[in-house]
């Protein structure tokens, strides 16, 4: 199976703002931990993502590009803005298509999984005219997880937990619809389970933060920022991969190292 994992915005685009929080920064991180989990859990899925770093890039490119591969499904990460009384979770499907269509069906699969983890109110499955439903060749979803401008939900995408449950959600989801096998030797493991984080140096400026991702990329190791409060300061933190296994996770810091990084460090959650 091909998923072809687009994080909205990105780059020059911020996509929307609110609470200190960019939208490009958390659909980045959750599409990360969501082809993380594919590809550590499941057995014949291929992940393509429309950027896996802060970087520029138009609708027209991502549906080209996902048509061009050739996926089987495209599904869209965003964050949604409104009124300060909005809240919660909505999915969308192109308008044009009926209730009964597949593209429906993996809809209402998905939809109820990431309900299942997202601690977000639930505002409905809904249909669209946006580009990337309309114009892709393959069944496509996009996901508006939580509103930025609203405190409730902002304050959750501020947790590492929560980009971990959502994006745990989306997983259950596609390996749902799809009917995906789990790779031998891997059972089912509790939403509680330990991640191991490669941290690849943390810093007070962003500026600084994302100079160190230009760094890594330029060395093919991808990477994103990500916001944390110590003792009431606000740190960015590089992150340059998270993984289940402590042996994987050793095995990535070893490369940041080896790629000059000497700060790096090891986090579990």
């Amino acid at each position: 199976m091909k998923l072809y994992l687009d994080p909205g915005h990105g780059g020059k685009d911020p996509g929307a703002q609110g609470h200190g929080l960019d939208e490009k920064d958390v659909t980045l991180a959750i599409a990360l931990k969501i082809r993380s989990i594919l590809h550590n859990n499941y057995e014949n899925i291929d992940v393509k993502m429309s950027r896996s770093s802060d970087t520029t890039k138009s609708l027209d490119q991502r549906s080209s590009e996902a048509n061009a591969w050739g996926a089987d499904f495209f599904l869209a990460i965003h964050i949604n803005s409104g009124p300060s009384s909005a809240q919660g979770y909505e999915d969308y499907i192109y308008s044009g298509l009926s209730n009964s269509s597949k593209t429906a069906q993996y809809q209402d699969i998905i939809h109820a999984e990431v309900k299942k983890l997202n601690q977000l109110q639930d505002r409905g499955q809904k249909k669209e005219n946006f580009h990337v439903l309309r114009e892709t060749n393959m069944p496509a979803l996009l996901s508006e997880n939580g509103f930025i401008s609203k405190d409730h939900d902002a304050a959750l995408m501020k947790q590492s937990s929560w980009i971990q449950k959502v994006a745990q959600g989306h997983a259950n989801g596609i390996a749902k619809a799809f009917s995906l096998k789990r790779k031998p030797n891997d059972p089912p493991k509790p939403d509680a389970e330990t991640l191991f984080k490669v941290i690849a140096g943390s810093f007070k400026s962003k500026e600084n933060a994302d100079e160190r991702v230009e760094q890594l990329q330029k060395k093919g190791i991808e990477s994103f920022v990500d916001s944390t409060k110590i003792s009431g300061e606000t740190w960015y933190r590089v992150q340059a991969g998270a993984f289940n296994s402590r042996e994987n996770v050793e095995d990535r810091l070893a490369e940041v190292k080896k790629a000059g990084i000497k700060d790096a460090f090891l986090v579990a959650e």
